[in-house]
């Protein structure tokens, strides 16, 4: 008989041996470590503002350097806007009297395009860091930080707001503390959507890279060394060559970011979908498999584990995730009465001494004229969304509600999504040029090469989130047809629909302040519209018009989304939440 081994056996005290696939990542991480490390003495070079290069040299040995500092600053805008989101988002949701005006607030700054943003800020920052070109990395990495905020603080703000109600209730009788339910709760419940916006608005910020690296502010330009600088300055210099060579570096960067970066998110962020059946398909990423098969991640992990949980118990005396419900009535509308006494002193007093800055300068009659130009920007605006409408709903939902067209189709869309169109405004200027097509008309396809995505990606994000059950409802009950659009898909990918139409509306006013004049070589084409009234001011240092341009612009697209966008997020929240 032969005998059996004690216990415990050899194989529970035997330590995992170093595997090929954990020598590949600790490479890969000591290799970006180094890089890091060799590039962080360029970024605290020597900079003078009267001696500082108006343009980069468009030698193509430079763009890899140029491809890694531009996506450097990519990621830090990146984590600073995850940040902003979730502080920004939760204080919305959670706070009802602060809500009243962060909403507002991010309406007016979602509005405020990117060249309103630099032409107050790159001074602030040239000055915090007197003699570095810190500051100005600082300000180019802050103009990106502004092209990808919002999207991604509405996204999460929306997932807040249409929690489901058990899970709500089951946070409260756990007795969970406000930080506990933040990221047990909150976070992986609004994981889906931030991914999705995060990745469209990762997307929108290559859009505006030229604009952010290439500043003109106060009559004088400054370039910081990146891919959208360099396309500026071939641009400029009506090199078609170097342009196309600027094209296909980027085809490069978006592709491999997507691949290394957010293809890995989306395949990870489906771990967070809540629904009773398992889909048939899920997303892959062979990245994230290669990570899951190694022991690094969970190296590196387990020393944070003590920490959270230090966190979890240091966080209760702040409180458990529930309202107060023993309120007086009476306390609580004086609290609002003071609360909305205060704001409006704000922004009154506010209003007062701007009004009075652009009397005592240009003269009120600005704001009629800015008023007209904002009009045709705005006309633009609708038809631009009415098309990515009519045209992307439905082919959203195609690929959303396909996960094989998905695993094919995400990546191609991702592609063309992330692609900055400005790069192609050269070819389209020659284009209009030729066949003597007007900017004014031709200004609505420069806008929506750079908005329409929005509406797309939630589309999809919002299709493929709807739970498996309800498919499989739906395919039981033999539903198809109109009737399946009007009675489950509409209303499933509604909240998405609304989260990407009033985004892409934003992205669109945005986009103006590129779209709306247009260089290439000789040829310098402008559109009626706010957009040019806005950039036009920029490139001069005029204050009053920048002001007058900026506080017009803020009041049509707080209009639209009071008058409109909010009545759709409402009608959201209360009928249509899954």
């Amino acid at each position: 008989m032969a005998e059996t081994g004690g216990f415990p056996s050899r194989g529970v005290w035997r330590r995992p041996g170093l595997r090929w696939v954990d020598v590949v990542v600790v490479a890969a991480l000591v290799a970006l470590l180094y890089g890091l490390l060799r590039l962080a003495p360029s970024l605290n070079a020597p900079f003078l503002p009267s001696t500082a290069p108006s343009r980069v040299s468009t030698d193509p040995s430079n763009l890899p350097y140029y491809a890694v500092r531009s996506l450097v600053r990519m990621f830090a805008a990146l984590v600073v806007s995850v940040v902003f989101t979730f502080v920004y988002a939760t204080a919305a949701a959670r706070l009802k009297r602060a809500e009243k005006v962060l909403l507002p607030v991010l309406d007016i700054l979602q509005s405020v395009p990117v060249l309103g943003f630099l032409s107050v800020t790159v001074t602030a920052f040239i000055n915090l860091f007197p003699g570095s070109e810190l500051g100005l990395e600082c300000a180019s990495i802050f103009a990106i930080f502004t092209a990808m905020a919002w999207n991604m603080t509405f996204a999460f703000y929306y997932s807040l707001m249409s929690q489901p109600r058990e899970l709500d209730e089951a946070a409260r009788v756990l007795r969970l503390t406000k930080w506990e339910r933040f990221w047990q709760l909150d976070v992986p419940g609004g994981m889906i959507p931030l991914v999705w916006n995060g990745m469209m608005s990762f997307g929108g910020a290559w859009f505006f890279l030229a604009a952010s690296e290439s500043i003109s502010v106060l009559n004088h330009t400054y370039a910081l060394p990146g891919i959208g600088s360099y396309a500026a300055a071939a641009i400029a210099q009506g090199d078609l060559g170097k342009v196309g060579i600027a094209i296909a570096v980027m085809v490069v960067m978006v592709i491999g970011v997507n691949v290394l970066f957010w293809r890995p998110m989306v395949a990870w962020t489906d771990r967070f979908r809540v629904e009773e059946s398992e889909a048939a398909e899920r997303p892959r990423s062979l990245v994230l498999d290669f990570l899951r098969r190694s022991q690094v991640p969970h190296l590196i992990g387990r020393p944070l584990k003590p920490a959270g949980r230090w966190l979890d118990r240091a966080t209760r005396p702040f409180g458990l995730a529930e309202h107060p419900i023993g309120v007086s009535p009476v306390r609580e509308r004086t609290g609002d009465v003071f609360f909305a006494g205060v704001i409006s002193v704000l922004v009154v007093y506010g209003a007062w001494k701007a009004f009075g800055y652009v009397n005592s300068t240009i003269g009120l009659g600005a704001f009629g004229h800015a008023l007209a130009l904002g009009a045709a920007t705005f006309g633009r605006v609708v038809v631009l969304t009415a098309v990515a409408t009519v045209v992307w709903v439905p082919v959203g939902v195609w690929i959303g509600m396909n996960p094989k067209v998905t695993r094919f189709a995400q990546p191609v869309v991702q592609v063309l999504a992330s692609f900055p169109a400005n790069f192609l405004f050269p070819f389209a200027t020659a284009a209009f040029v030729a066949l003597g097509i007007s900017l004014n008309f031709g200004a609505v396809l420069l806008m929506a090469l750079g908005a329409q995505w929005y509406i797309l990606f939630n589309v999809i994000a919002g299709s493929s989130a709807i739970p498996s059950d309800l498919r499989e409802a739906m395919i039981n009950y033999k539903v198809g047809g109109w009737l399946k659009w009007r009675y489950f898909i509409l209303p499933a990918i509604f909240p998405s629909y609304v989260t990407g139409g009033i985004t892409a509306a934003g992205g669109a006013w945005n986009a103006s302040i590129v779209a709306e004049v247009v260089d290439y070589g000789h040829h310098h084409l402008t559109a009626t519209g706010l957009g040019a009234y806005i950039t036009q001011a920029t490139a001069t240092g005029d204050f009053p018009k920048i002001l007058v341009g900026i506080s017009v612009m803020s009041l049509y697209v707080v209009a639209a989304n009071r008058l409109f966008w909010r009545r759709l997020y409402g009608l959201a929240e209360t009928r249509f939440a899954l």
